[in-house]
């Protein structure tokens, strides 16, 4: 197969890697110690003047250390800056050195020491983190006792720098192994006794494993694991760390697994050795890499490879924090619970809030997966919200598609905010969730929330565990005969049939309500008598949802109240005409439509412009019949 031929070198690549020799030549020609002072130099313009890289040291460095202020934040990135600079100007000059020129300011374990710990004629894997001068273990073909050594690498950008780089290690006798088919030529070097290296503490994508790094969950590469066990190699861990100016000390530690320890296990000890090495020195660290990365788009990890791995001792995980913005009606929230649910169960770190309305926090307090709840007070900006949820949230899904959401999360700085395309907040969602292509049958308004958790890597197909445990009166039934949204929504004849009901079967009716709806309620209640009790305007959410769960099921239209009860686990009888059932019906089982389909159904208007021919063809029978069958009643009797 022939290969297909290599791209031009651009002018562009030219000219940097012009600019890389002569800074190197440069550097060559005078003492080490000011090039590195002069490194220290460049790394504090770049912490000066590259704010985006300041801002992610500064987010990588939180996120490890939570207890530190900002200003002790600020001061090791800074100081982290500064070490950069100074270590990669002196790895610059210093592989194009003779070891012999090296030799004087690294110090290196005594060749006795490194002979007695690999005195077994198996090959040494070492793993590389980002810390110090790491560029100089190219040199441990003049310390390390293997004939053969290699290092896996990830190609650079520029060609010309990459090939020179390469090309520096080769002269140590260190063969460089393209990390992209790199693993059979690692398995034969270390079965040959060979020694090799891999820089380890990246972010690895999607074939990682998530194992914990100072308490954060982050996808690890398990090939050193892999490489440690498939060749029963010695393994250990190298670092080069800066002890003074232009002054460095290999630090070298063995491990020592059992063959049958897990993959998961020696990856999670090659982290706890990070972190320690880290914590000796902080500024020491490639801060500057998106370690945590949030991956796109499925951040619940449910379907990665490799999965997540806790080992028993790893204590509790620092929380991946998840802002679902809900929806501003009652209905809406309720039919959003599933996927607030489903996501909960995404990841073991998961922490769920729930931004709402101050009417719809008693509701979210019945959701055992949310963890907190912020109120939107009445009348309170976009502006203040924001300034809420700032610095508090690494992901942001918002449920309504309203921009106002959008622009709630973009101003809280949110680095990840995840919902539909919609006119006018497009550019505040940088995660958007594809709509299936039309045309579409009608699909349940709970879909449009599903489809988010699943997009985002929610399992939809486990069984959910009930919200609650209800312990229904044996004669408390429930009336809703308003409609918040208009009075195309109501069925006129909720009276009659409740009236019906009570006379054969001595029921007692709650009837629930908002304050609007009060006459209504006050005109049904005076019918009923004795048979009513009027709640209508006169409960808080928390106890509209103590009084629906006592109920043994909720004559309705189609509302709030209809979806909380259906979310409490009450049978509904719900009457739809100006609505779609399809779209807007109560979740779950046990629940009865009745409607009857005329040509102008469903119009979804507020109130009806000509003869209300919907509702008025069902007939108060057919749903005293319906509820009888709910009851498990005797039809009639």
């Amino acid at each position: 197969m022939r290969k297909s031929p290599e791209r031009p070198i651009k002018t562009t690549e030219l000219l940097i890697y012009a600019v890389y020799r002569a800074a190197g030549w440069s550097l060559s020609r005078i003492p080490l110690s000011w090039t590195f002072r002069l490194g220290q130099g460049f790394g504090f313009l770049g912490w000066a003047f590259l704010g985006g890289y300041r801002k992610l040291a500064a987010s990588n460095l939180s996120r490890a250390f939570p207890d530190w202020n900002r200003s002790e934040i600020d001061r090791c990135g800074r100081e982290h800056f500064q070490s950069l600079g100074a270590n990669l100007l002196s790895g610059l000059v210093l592989t194009q050195k003779p070891w012999e020129k090296i030799r004087r300011y690294l110090e290196v374990p005594s060749l006795a020491e490194l002979m007695a710990a690999t005195a077994e004629p198996k090959g040494v894997m070492a793993v590389i983190p980002h810390i110090g001068n790491w560029e100089l273990v190219i040199t441990s073909t003049r310390w390390f006792p293997r004939q053969e050594q290699a290092v896996i690498y990830q190609a650079l950008r520029n060609r010309l720098i990459d090939g020179h780089v390469s090309q520096g290690r080769s002269n140590f006798g260190v063969e460089t192994i393209d990390r992209k088919e790199g693993f059979a030529k690692s398995v034969a070097l270390l079965r040959r006794a060979g020694g090799l290296a891999i820089l380890h503490d990246q972010h690895a994508g999607d074939k990682g494993v998530w194992v914990p790094l100072f308490g954060r969950l982050c996808s690890t590469t398990p090939l050193p694991a892999i490489l440690a066990k498939k060749t029963g190699s010695i393994a250990c861990r190298v670092a080069v760390r800066a002890v003074g100016v232009a002054r460095w000390k290999v630090d070298i530690r063995f491990f020592r697994f059992d063959r049958k320890a897990a993959i998961e296990d020696i990856t999670m000890a090659f982290n706890r050795d990070l972190e320690e090495l880290i914590r000796r020195d902080p500024a020491a660290w490639f801060w500057v890499h998106d370690r945590w990365k949030i991956p796109k788009p499925r951040f619940l990890l449910r379907e990665y490879k490799r999965g997540v791995f806790m080992p028993e001792d790893a204590g509790k995980l620092k929380p991946f924090r998840i802002l679902i913005r809900s929806g501003n009606w009652l209905g809406d929230a309720v039919m959003s619970v599933e996927a607030v649910r489903r996501i909960k169960r995404g990841r073991p770190d998961a922490r769920v809030t729930v931004l709402a309305k101050r009417n719809l926090i008693e509701f979210w307090a019945t959701v055992p997966e949310v963890d907190e709840v912020i109120p939107i007070e009445p009348k309170e900006g976009v502006f203040a919200v924001a300034k809420k949820l700032r610095e508090r949230f690494d992901v942001a899904i918002l449920f309504p598609n309203s921009p106002r959401s959008g622009l709630e999360a973009w101003l809280a700085g949110i680095p990840r905010r995840v919902g539909y395309r919609r006119p006018w907040r497009n550019f505040f969602v940088n995660q958007f969730i594809p709509e299936p292509p039309p045309p579409q049958p009608v699909r349940h308004q709970s879909n449009d929330y599903l489809r988010i958790a699943e997009r985002i890597g929610a399992d939809l197909d486990g069984p959910l565990p009930p919200i609650s445990v209800r312990m229904p009166d044996s004669l408390a039934v429930g009336l809703c005969p308003g409609a918040e949204y208009g009075p195309a929504k109501r069925w006129p004849y909720f009276a009659e049939a409740a009236k019906c009901l009570s006379e054969r079967h001595g029921l007692q009716w709650h009837i629930f309500g908002t304050a609007k709806e009060q006459p209504l309620g006050t005109e049904i209640a005076s019918q009923l008598g004795a048979a009513a009790v009027n709640l209508v305007g006169k409960t808080t959410l928390a106890e509209l949802i103590a009084e629906l769960s006592r109920c043994r099921l909720l004559l309705t239209n189609d509302t709030g109240t209809m979806h909380l009860a259906a979310h409490l686990g009450v049978p509904t009888v719900a009457i739809f005409g100006s609505t779609e059932p399809a779209l807007t019906g109560p979740i779950g089982a046990g629940h009865t439509i009745i409607r009857h389909r005329v040509e102008c159904s469903p119009c979804f208007l507020r109130t009806c412009p000509i003869d209300f021919r919907c509702m008025r063809r069902i007939s108060v029978e057919e749903v005293v019949q319906a509820v009888e069958k709910v009851l498990g009643v005797e039809v009639g009797k």
